[in-house]
């Protein structure tokens, strides 16, 4: 009954979606094969595959979720807000950095393994999207900032 009562509310908003990515995204150049409107349509179509299938075969085994659990999706969730509102100001290396030692530490990596795990994945993944694929990732509003800021002393 959950399965399905997920899948419906998720159906909906899937199909909205869908309207959005047929109707309203349109791109006025493309730069690469598929272009940029093909992604959100794709995207919609694959999931409303999974979700109808959801929904005509749902799980047959109840799912009971431990309260612990619970406070675990709620944190990543208001972890995952802090970051999209934190990724512009500090830049992705040191949001990614901030957000991956937080999402380590509460799963129970240990200090040390959160701290080497968010480095390591802020790092790593600005040197794949920025210098790899070519992407423009925020360096920081507040570190440029202090960047201009340092200058500015260094040269008086």
């Amino acid at each position: 009954m959950v399965d399905r009562l997920f899948a419906g509310v998720l159906l909906v908003a899937t199909l909205a979606y869908a309207v959005i990515a047929f109707t309203a995204i349109k791109a006025p150049f493309q730069y690469d094969p598929l272009g940029p409107e093909s992604w959100p349509r794709i995207l919609s179509l694959v999931a409303i595959a999974c979700l109808l299938w959801i929904f005509w075969r749902p799980d047959a085994s109840a799912m009971g979720v431990a309260r612990r659990t619970w406070f675990r999706l709620g944190a990543t969730v208001a972890m995952l807000i802090a970051y999209s509102e934190l990724y512009e100001p500090l830049g992705f290396v040191l949001s990614t950095l901030l957000f991956g030692t937080a999402l380590c530490a509460m799963l129970g990596g240990g200090i040390v393994r959160a701290l080497a795990f968010g480095t390591a994945a802020g790092v790593a993944g600005y040197l794949l999207c920025a210098v790899l694929l070519d992407l423009n990732l925020p360096a920081g509003e507040l570190i440029e900032r202090a960047m201009q800021s340092s200058d500015e002393k260094g040269a008086s």
